[in-house]
């Protein structure tokens, strides 16, 4: 899992061109559209669009992706609350990731949903997929990367995204266990798909929340490991706590106030040490 974790993120560097920028816009797009399409048609876009193994064999292949657009809601309200709400954190989940490594996700979650869609053939000759776990998936995602985000529930009480992403994890493991054998059957293989997609993308971070709770993981607490990916969230976090990312050591200027101003490390101070382009030959060399 480490190696298709490290090979997710070694393809998203050589490639950050790839992807769609700002996919989540077109998702919503999409599935308002083809709301309001099935008011006025009486659900006929939404039949045109949905997972349908028969019609797939049938040649109707556009299946294999429509379904991602089905709208999870029949109600107007409602709908433009989980619409606009999944596209706020889908667009947090890109700034932080970058276009390549999220379109990367989406994708990923969406293949693996089709392929246990065609791997529950082997028990059911009727497989049914939608969209809400890929959908629930993303929050998972968008918890773990911005655990302190504040959320509301029902627009009135705030709560934390990591209790509710908790929450999440707990109420599904229970509907699992209460559904039974239906539950086996129909969901169990949505649910994998969607899980593994976040294992995949986040198995560098489980170990971290792993130790969050008390859980000792070997890799991350062997003293040969190098955190390089803890490190860089940790800077990450320091810088926005700051403010600025860099600041002279001299005339204390920051790449915040001054953007277009050139920064440097000079390599004879001891330490580490900032230096704007006016002071990074003309500064006194710290020692210690």
């Amino acid at each position: 899992m480490r190696r298709l974790c490290d090979a997710v993120d070694r393809f998203c560097l050589t490639h950050p061109r790839f992807g769609i920028p700002n996919l989540m816009r077109y998702v919503v797009f999409i599935t308002a559209a083809v709301f309001f399409l099935d008011m006025f048609s009486h659900g006929a876009a939404s039949a045109m669009l949905y997972f349908d193994m028969e019609l797939i064999k049938q040649w109707e292949l556009w299946r294999l992706v429509t379904w991602l657009f089905i709208p999870d809601s029949s109600s107007v309200l409602w709908l433009a609350i989980s619409l606009l709400f999944y596209y706020s954190i889908g667009s947090s989940i890109e700034s932080y990731w970058g276009t390549a490594k999220f379109t990367v996700f989406y994708l990923l979650g969406a293949v693996l949903t089709v392929v246990f869609a065609f791997i529950s053939l082997l028990w059911t000759d009727y497989p049914f997929i939608h969209n809400g776990y890929l959908n629930n998936i993303l929050f998972l995602a968008f918890a773990t990367l911005y655990p302190t985000a504040m959320i509301r529930v029902q627009l009135i009480l705030p709560i934390q995204a990591k209790w509710l992403a908790i929450l999440y994890v707990v109420l599904t493991v229970y509907d699992l266990l209460r559904g039974g054998l239906f539950s086996v059957l129909f969901v169990l293989p949505m649910l994998l798909a969607a899980w593994l997609t976040y294992a995949i993308c986040f198995w560098d971070r489980i170990g971290d929340l792993l130790a969050e709770f008390g859980f000792r993981v070997r890799h991350v607490n062997s003293a040969k490991t190098v955190r390089f990916k803890s490190a860089v969230r940790q800077q990450k976090k320091k810088e926005a706590e700051r403010g600025y990312r860099h600041k002279c050591e001299v005339c204390g200027r920051t790449d915040t106030e001054f953007p277009d101003l050139q920064f440097r490390y000079c390599s004879k101070c001891a330490g580490y040490h900032c230096f704007c382009e006016d002071h990074i030959f003309s500064h006194e060399h710290f020692t210690e």
